[in-house]
């Protein structure tokens, strides 16, 4: 069933994004909270205009430059709920293998891990890098995934990434286990990232490492 109420900034693109997309952009945009899971790429409300653009350039080779800049338009405008006042609280586990991928060059890879560092100075962002080196824990979900916070508990919404489409749960149990799942990732995964904390254990160091070796 669709969320969109059809009156939000996300219906100026009726004609590129299909429903559940426009459905995802209204679900940021009202959420108290959100905490995201994801492994192969940055998660898309932290992505800089050109990581966006490259990864739209390179994905999608057969739509149109004037399409894509609208794609990648609409991606940062989705964004903007992160810079509200009062803002969500947003927390993010991304795994390292998000750095290493040849989707885009070495130089924007460098640049979001710089903006990486620079928006996890915002007291309601936490970021946090889940190492190689550390182990997934048991009934990790194998897609990335966010689960939303509404004002009401009955609000909650998970929203599952997949290759062709996406989808999104409201079944408390299923919550539930999502929720434990993210809690045994935000466990195992660095410390949050602090430019001030550079001891093994936190994700600024394997930053500063991944900036050295990118």
């Amino acid at each position: 069933m669709s969320l969109a109420t059809g009156k939000g900034w996300w219906t100026e693109y009726r004609d590129l994004a299909h429903d559940r997309l426009r459905d995802l952009a209204e679900l940021e945009s009202t959420a108290t909270a959100h905490r995201a899971f994801q492994w192969m790429f940055v998660p898309g409300l932290l992505q800089t205009r050109d990581y966006v653009t490259a990864l739209f350039s390179n994905s999608e080779p057969q739509i149109s430059p004037e399409d894509g800049a609208r794609f990648a338009e609409f991606r940062l405008r989705r964004q903007q709920p992160l810079y509200t006042d009062p803002p969500p609280r947003y927390h993010a586990v991304i795994h390292e293998a998000a750095f290493h991928m040849h989707f885009v060059s070495r130089k924007i890879r460098r640049a979001q891990l710089e903006h990486l560092v620079e928006v996890s100075q915002l007291p309601h962002m936490t970021i946090q890098l889940l190492p190689f080196r550390s182990e997934m824990p048991p009934g990790a979900p194998g897609a990335p995934f966010t689960i939303f916070d509404g004002r009401a508990s009955q609000l909650r919404t998970v929203h599952i990434e997949h290759p062709m489409t996406s989808s999104f749960l409201g079944d408390p149990e299923q919550i539930q286990e999502f929720t434990s799942a993210f809690n045994r990732l935000s466990m195992v995964a660095l410390d949050p990232l602090d430019p001030a904390q550079l001891h093994d254990g936190s994700s600024y160091r394997l930053v500063q490492h991944l900036l050295y070796v990118l």
